[in-house]
């Protein structure tokens, strides 16, 4: 590293000629891993086991980059730990909830996530779970994979789900993902319906055909299906909690693959065993990985392994924004996707 071992390069300074070492937390897809031991010297994490927070921080200690993933807490306690390297956290995910980033920032150590690549990838999952849910398709298959040998047949009552086309999707958060699931929404004949913090443009809510409502707990009284792709925030934890969810309709249907605790469970649970609810679609977890029991034993709701944005092409695209910011800022400039607070 630099010839005095203890000088501190700035955020955006070159760091040497010589490799950095850039310690991975988590397994990254082969040809990603392979790029970084290329560019960089690279220890990675080959049984793809998460690591302990005592394990974290002695990575810390020794690295001049760590590229950890949503699975790994960095707060303020584990950040005082680290060593003088440790100059860039380049995040392998989108979210940054679970870093510390003031603090980072406080220490001089800049960090980075990769924006942008999973958004149509999990707005298709959001739709298939709008898709799912109402239409019971995973009751389903349950049905004929436990119970095929004695099933009868067709029948004019049996196994009736809602219709979506003509429903109104009410979207929290429309962002980027927020607005891709619009469009899917819109081809498949749903009204939609938005709140945010701030209105987006004028001309994107023409193109979605998007009503803005300022008051989340009106829109919740009027919608059909309930989309949530907000960020996680502390304004935005337990965002839905009993009282919220309780202006909704009985036979409204509740989409989840945002982050976990923007609901409250124990409130979803509850609203779900008094049919104050119709169903929920759920890619995330309050508790992940736990899962709440009552939600696994309930028939109407779905329960994905927080995979909305797993397909190979975007972790792929994930793998080459890290190597892309390490690259820039070993090169001395500031990387592209650098996070700053006061736009989170």
């Amino acid at each position: 590293m630099s010839a005095n071992p203890s000088a501190k390069p700035s955020a955006n300074q070159s760091v040497s000629t010589e490799k950095p070492l850039v310690i991975v937390t988590r397994k990254l897809p082969d040809a990603i891993e392979a790029r970084l031991s290329e560019l960089f010297e690279t220890r990675l994490n080959l049984s793809d086991e998460a690591m302990s927070q005592t394990a974290l921080a002695a990575a810390m200690r020794e690295a001049d980059v760590l590229v950890p993933t949503v699975t790994d807490r960095i707060d303020g306690r584990l950040l005082a730990q680290a060593g003088d390297k440790l100059r860039l956290i380049a995040q392998f995910g989108t979210g940054v909830d679970n870093i510390d980033v003031e603090s980072a920032l406080s220490r001089g150590v800049t960090v980075t996530n990769t924006p942008s690549v999973l958004t149509e990838d999990t707005a298709d999952m959001t739709m298939a779970l709008i898709l799912s849910v109402p239409r019971r398709l995973v009751e389903g298959v349950d049905y004929l994979q436990e119970r095929a040998a004695t099933w009868t047949g067709w029948s004019p009552t049996w196994m009736l789900g809602r219709r979506i086309g003509g429903k109104k999707l009410g979207i929290i958060g429309m962002g980027r993902i927020g607005q891709a699931v619009a469009r899917r929404a819109k081809a498949f004949g749903l009204e939609v319906h938005y709140h945010n913090r701030h209105q987006v443009n004028a001309a994107v809510e023409a193109e979605l055909g998007a009503t803005y409502w300022e008051s989340l707990d009106a829109m919740l009284a009027e919608i059909d299906i309930l989309s949530i792709n907000c960020p996680h925030t502390p304004a935005t934890y337990h965002l839905l909690n009993t009282k919220r969810l309780k202006l909704m309709k009985p036979e409204a249907y509740i989409v989840n693959t945002a982050r976990g605790d923007v609901i409250d469970e124990n409130a979803l649970v509850r609203a779900l065993e008094n049919n104050e609810l119709a169903g929920a679609g759920l890619d995330v977890f309050e508790q992940e990985p736990a899962v709440n029991q009552a939600l696994v034993n309930n028939s109407k709701v779905v329960l994905l392994p927080h995979m909305a944005s797993a397909t190979v092409e975007g972790r792929l695209e994930m793998g080459e924004k890290v190597l892309i910011n390490i690259r820039t800022w070993v090169d001395g400039h500031k990387p592209p996707d650098r996070v700053i607070p006061a736009i989170l």
